[in-house]
C-alpha cells in the first residue's frame, strides 16, 4: 500500500532537511553563506519541497 500524497511530501521534505543540514554541518563554505556544487543542489531541492508542503497546508485550510 502506498502511503497517500501528504504524507510522502512530509517524508520527502523532512529528509531534504536532514540532508541539509548534515551537509551544512560539515562544509564551511555553505555555512559562511556561499553553497558550494554539492550544497546548491541540496539546498535548492529542500527549499522546492518545503514551498511546495507550505503550499498544500494553505490549501487544506
Amino acid at each position: 500500500m502506498r502511503a497517500p500524497a501528504p504524507y510522502d511530501l512530509y517524508t520527502r521534505y523532512m529528509t531534504a532537511a536532514d540532508i541539509w543540514r548534515t551537509h551544512l554541518k560539515g562544509c564551511p563554505t555553505c555555512r559562511a553563506g556561499q553553497p558550494c556544487k554539492v550544497g546548491e543542489p541540496l539546498v535548492e531541492q529542500f527549499v522546492r519541497l518545503q514551498d511546495a508542503y507550505a503550499a498544500r497546508q494553505k490549501m487544506q485550510r
